[in-house]
C-alpha cells in the first residue's frame, strides 16, 4: 500500500526537522531542546538547554554553517534559551 505523497512530504520535513533540532542541541550541547513552528509566519523557534552560556557571536558562528548546510525554507529561525 503507497503512502499518500502529502503525508511522505511531512513525514520527511517533520525528519528534517528533527535532524535540525538535534544537529543544533549537538553543536550547543543542550540536554534538553524543544521547537515551535509558526506556520502563518514561517518562523522556526528553537528553545536549547544551555544556550544563554554562549555570546551571541559565537550562538551566530556555531548556528549559521548548521542554517545554510539545512536549508529548510523558514523566512527566520530563532533561537532561544531553554
Amino acid at each position: 500500500m503507497m503512502n499518500d505523497p502529502e503525508e511522505i512530504d511531512y513525514q520527511a520535513y517533520e525528519e528534517d526537522l528533527q535532524f535540525l533540532v538535534n544537529t543544533l542541541k549537538e553543536s550547543f550541547e543542550s540536554t534538553d531542546a524543544q521547537y515551535y513552528v509558526d506556520d502563518h509566519n514561517d518562523v522556526l523557534y528553537v528553545k536549547l538547554e544551555g544556550l544563554a552560556d554562549y555570546p551571541d557571536d559565537e550562538i551566530e558562528e556555531i548556528a549559521t554553517p548548521i542554517f545554510e548546510e539545512l536549508d529548510m525554507d523558514f523566512d527566520e529561525i530563532i533561537l532561544l534559551p531553554l
